[in-house]
């Protein structure tokens, strides 16, 4: 636990020493120097220039009592709201800043991802962002992650449309239940997992076992069009196949074998 702390304390910018120091103080304050080395673990020769730091950092204040020095922590409510505020303010500033040093290409690359939850982070800030049409294919578990964003971009007016491989008695935006995701789990080895939003970026990937993930992000024009329209497609298929369901399997066989067998057509031979 202690040491999942200081790590997360390092992301905000404060180095071990200086994360085991507030963090005894937090404990007990006041509380002098020799106090705080002797409790955190932070060597004399060091505690001095650490206390320093998180002074200007605003992180601790200085109590003097004569010739006493003490020290008290700020509140953790007050740290990390002070942090936050001044973070957003950094980010808010350097996206007019950066984009005005970005040039006019086009973003064409395409970014590989292999970590899960680095997808589904990805997924909700796209999803965040969309200003006209989010589009997407699912299975049930990548689905709950997001569904909370989705009903937020549908609060704006977003136009939204989902391919839900599995059963889903949800209403937000429209949803096509896939009606064989046993056979796609199959052909496929995984989770399919595809997001097109407002025609201008698409991230794709592979759920496959223990969470690992083969997949991709792009602006790249011809790999959005390409997800889009497989979306789509499956969309008119899904609407065909509510309306005419016993036909094509009359005509087709169980779970639409022979129209999925695409090296072969029974009808034209």
């Amino acid at each position: 636990m202690m040491k999942t702390i200081i790590l997360e304390l390092a992301e905000l910018g404060l180095s071990e020493y200086e994360a085991k120091a507030y963090i005894s103080l937090l404990r007990e304050s006041p509380a002098t120097a020799y106090e705080i080395g002797k409790s955190s673990g932070v060597p004399t020769s060091k505690i001095y220039e650490v206390l320093k730091k998180l002074t200007e950092k605003g992180v601790i204040s200085i109590i003097e009592e004569g010739k006493t020095r003490q020290y008290v922590p700020i509140e953790p409510d007050e740290f990390l709201s002070k942090y936050k505020n001044r973070t957003e303010m950094i980010i808010d500033s350097l996206k007019d800043e950066l984009s005005n040093i970005k040039g006019k290409r086009e973003l064409s690359y395409i970014w590989n991802i292999a970590e899960y939850d680095y997808l589904m982070d990805k997924v909700k800030r796209m999803i965040n962002g969309a200003t006209k049409t989010v589009l997407i294919s699912t299975w049930k578990e990548e689905f709950a992650l997001i569904k909370d964003r989705i009903r937020d971009v549908l609060k704006k007016k977003v136009k939204v449309a989902v391919i839900h491989f599995g059963y889903s008695d949800s209403k937000l935006g429209q949803i096509y239940q896939h009606p064989i995701e046993d056979t796609i789990y199959q052909e496929k080895g995984g989770r399919g997992f595809v997001v097109v939003v407002d025609s201008k970026e698409v991230l794709m990937g592979t759920i496959l076992k223990d969470n690992r993930v083969e997949g991709a992000w792009s602006m790249n024009k011809g790999f959005v069009t390409l997800a889009e329209d497989y979306i789509k497609h499956d969309i008119y298929i899904m609407k065909i196949v509510k309306r005419f369901d016993r036909t094509l399997i009359k005509k087709f066989g169980d779970k639409y074998a022979k129209l999925r067998d695409i090296f072969r057509d029974e009808e034209v031979l």
